[in-house]
This record gives C-alpha cells, structure tokens and sequence, in this order.
C-alpha cells in the first residue's frame, strides 16, 4: 500500500479523498492555486504546495508543477479526483515516466476508452447495445451523410472528455452546419480535441450509470445502477440508486453483462458505463467514465463499500476480497448537488443531521467560495429502507441546510425533489425541460 498520496485536484472531491487517505493511515499532499490557500483540503492535508495562479492551466491542470510536487514530497502516487486532469492519458503517462502510480486506468487503455469511438467498438463485441453512431466526422457535410443514415433527430459529441461540453442536438439538415462547428469548437476548447462524432438521439430516456470496480486479477464487482434522468444542459442535479425505472430482474440482467463486458475489455480500476433507457426498455450504451464519478457517494451510501478506498487499494495492486454476493442493495439513496450560483464568503453555515445522512463539501464559516472553479460546492445524500422514506428524509434535510454568504441552488432541489413526476418516479430527461 502507498504511504504517501498527492491529490491533483481541489474543492469536495480533495477533501473527500483526503478523509478516505487518513482512515487508510496513508498521508496526504495537497496542491492548490493562489486562489484556494486557504481551502479545507490544504488545511486537512498533511503537507502542502502552492502550484500557480487561479487559472486552472496554470496550477491544476499544469503537469510538470504537479509531478515536480509529487516529486519534491516523496508521493508514490497522484490521485487525480474527477474533472482537471482525471482523464487525461498524457499525465498518465508522465506519472509512469516518473516512477509515480497515476490512481486510475493504464493510460493506452484509458486512451481507447476515453474514445468514444473506440469504447464502442468494444463494446460492440460484449452483450451490451451501443447507441447507432459514427466514426469521427471531417465535415459538415459528412455529418450531413451521417444523419441522413442513421435518421433525424440526432446528437454530435465530443469524441473526448466529459460533462456535457461539446454536445449539440440537431433535429434537421438547416441546422447541421453551424451545430458542427459550434460542438468542435467547444470540444476544442474544452479537451483540446475538436473531434467530434454522431449518435442517433434516444429520446425520451433515462440516463442510467453502472458502477463497476475491478481488479488486476480478473475480479469484478458491479455496485448497481444510478438515475441521472435530472440534468440541466447535460449536467447532472440530482442521482438516485437505485433508479425507480428499473425492475429487479433488468437490473441483475444490465449488471451481469456489464460484468462480463468489463472483463472483456481488461479493464482495471473504478469505472462507470452509462446507458439510455428508452421507453421500450433498451439499455443503449453510451461511454464509460475511468475516473471517480461526482455522484459515486450515493452508491456508497446504498451499498456501504468506499469506492475511494477500493480505487487507491485496485491502483496499488490489491486484490479485491469483496464479491458480487457481498454488495447489499436494499433500500434507496439520493444525492443533490448544491451549486453555488454566486461567489462570495461564507457567514453561516448549518448541515443537516440524523441518521444516515451525508454531506460531502468543502464549505466552513468564513469560507471564500472563489469564481473560477466548477460551482459544486457540496453533495448532500440520504439513505432510507424505502424510496418514500428517503424523498422525506431529502426534502427535510434541504430545508435544514443552511448555507448564507453566496446564493445557491437548495431552493431549487427542494423543487425537484417535491415534483410529482420525481415523487412517483415516472421521470426522464425531459424533466428539466417540461419544468
């Protein structure tokens, strides 16, 4: 096992591995920007670096300040969180170069799979369904071939990344040309790789997300499903696991054969594959995510494995001592995201509490909350025997939660979750939109 981990990321994500590396008797090094030297996760950490300005390409996202701090701290390893550099196949590679274990899949495999293109073709090979897509489009005009093919309405993605940048949805041929510029040109901007590809448009679906973990030895575990039907331009508000759309028997179905896919395809380390579900219910694989996904303590709060801790003892090369037969999936869990619509310092700030209840955050009095970062700012979850029972627990807890100095989204989520299309669970991602 490691005895020193350097964390390359910032905010809820550092703070939540920070506490999983503690408990784990591993020490920590944190890095942060200019902006964040007086953040919860440098205070938690055992050591510290200053890497650079508040721009992220100048501090979390600069490679060689974080492996020179890697270096300088005597870290074996980098946990890379999510977003920043998570999926990034050259930091990977230059953490092997330096004799540093990059926590997250080998970088040829993360490469293939970070490839929209390339997943899909494997997965082609496994039980599972990919969505009808394309190779990597030249041209307005390829794109123009493609969708007559495959038919209206249909989607162009970005080829790499995540998060919802560089997709466009187009519902006819008079819109094809500037869409397709428009979704290179934010991949471009947002991944450095203006490729981007078509998939036909399931629509209406519910997105749900598998969780898998898997060692180098050829074990896998499935921790079950999420629903993330509850999106805003393609960023998620809300999970729940499991989904209420799902029966018992499709989900032992979905989960074996995701199983054998991620044997399939060698996969080692945390991952998750994301489906459509259409109303038919066709499970239609979409991508697969290498790194820890945002709502990964939802599961956690549902099935009581650590995710994080699996995902540091998988890169270290331990083999799992969990089966299939040990992961309980009775009850229901739901996690809401709390975004901060504006900056500002924290003057109050009152969390919910009781049993089973979980706020991941990196918020305390007194806390800048700065402009320059995703506006995440913590992660509320609840758990319950039954699904009625956790959508009561959530709304008390939202009304309890307390957090006065910056404006956020509590009002919000305390909406969505009282909505009678969430309550009886009959939504999908048209919720938002009908909203």
């Amino acid at each position: 096992m490691f005895s020193k981990i350097l964390i390359a990321n910032r905010g809820e994500i550092a703070v939540r591995i920070i506490r999983a590396c503690k408990e784990m008797g591993i020490s920590t090094v944190a890095v942060y920007s200019e902006a964040d030297k007086e953040a919860l996760h440098v205070a938690l950490a055992d050591e510290s670096f200053c890497i650079g300005p508040y721009p992220s390409d100048q501090s979390y996202m600069d490679e060689d300040k974080l492996i020179s701090a890697a270096l300088v701290s005597g870290a074996q390893a980098i946990h890379p969180g999510y977003g920043f550099l998570s999926e990034n196949a050259h930091f990977a590679k230059t953490c092997r170069k330096n004799g540093i274990v990059f926590i997250g899949p080998d970088a040829s495999l993360m490469e293939a799979i970070g490839d929209k293109t390339k997943i899909k073709q494997l997965i082609s090979k496994t039980r599972l369904n990919p969505i009808p897509d394309t190779d990597v489009l030249d041209s307005p005009e390829d794109a123009l071939e493609a969708a007559e093919r495959i038919g209206y309405p249909v989607m162009l993605k970005a080829r790499s990344g995540g998060g919802g940048k560089g997709i466009r949805l187009v519902n006819s041929p008079s819109e094809m040309n500037d869409l397709y510029y428009l979704a290179v040109s934010e991949a471009n901007a947002s991944f450095g790789d203006g490729g981007v590809y078509m998939e036909k448009y399931v629509y209406p679906a519910r997105h749900i997300e598998v969780q898998i973990i898997a060692d180098e030895f050829g074990n896998v575990v499935c921790l079950g499903e999420r629903d993330c039907s509850i999106q805003r331009n393609h960023q998620k508000l809300l999970e729940e696991t499991p989904s209420p759309g799902v029966s018992k028997e499709a989900r032992e179905d979905l989960m074996q054969k995701v199983i054998e896919a991620t044997k399939s395809i060698g996969y080692v380390g945390v991952g998750t594959m994301e489906f459509l579900l259409d109303r038919e219910g066709n499970f239609w694989f979409m991508e697969m995510n290498v790194r820890l996904q945002v709502e990964h303590c939802v599961t956690e709060m549902l099935t009581m494995v650590d995710i994080v801790k699996w995902q540091i003892r998988v890169a270290a090369g331990v083999e799992l001592y969990i089966n299939q037969d040990d992961i309980r999936t009775v009850g229901h869990a739901i996690e809401c995201r709390i975004n901060a619509l504006t900056p500002g310092t924290i003057r109050m700030l009152h969390v919910p509490g009781g049993p089973l209840i979980r706020f991941d955050s990196y918020l305390f009095i007194g806390d800048e909350v700065p402009p320059y970062y995703d506006s995440l700012v913590g992660k509320l979850i609840v758990y319950a025997s039954k699904r009625s029972d956790a959508v009561r627990k959530m709304k008390a807890a939202l009304c309890e939660l307390l957090i006065d100095g910056i404006k956020c989204n509590i009002a919000e989520q305390l909406d969505i979750i009282s909505d009678e299309r969430f309550v009886d669970g009959s939504y999908d991602l048209t919720f938002m939109e009908d909203r």
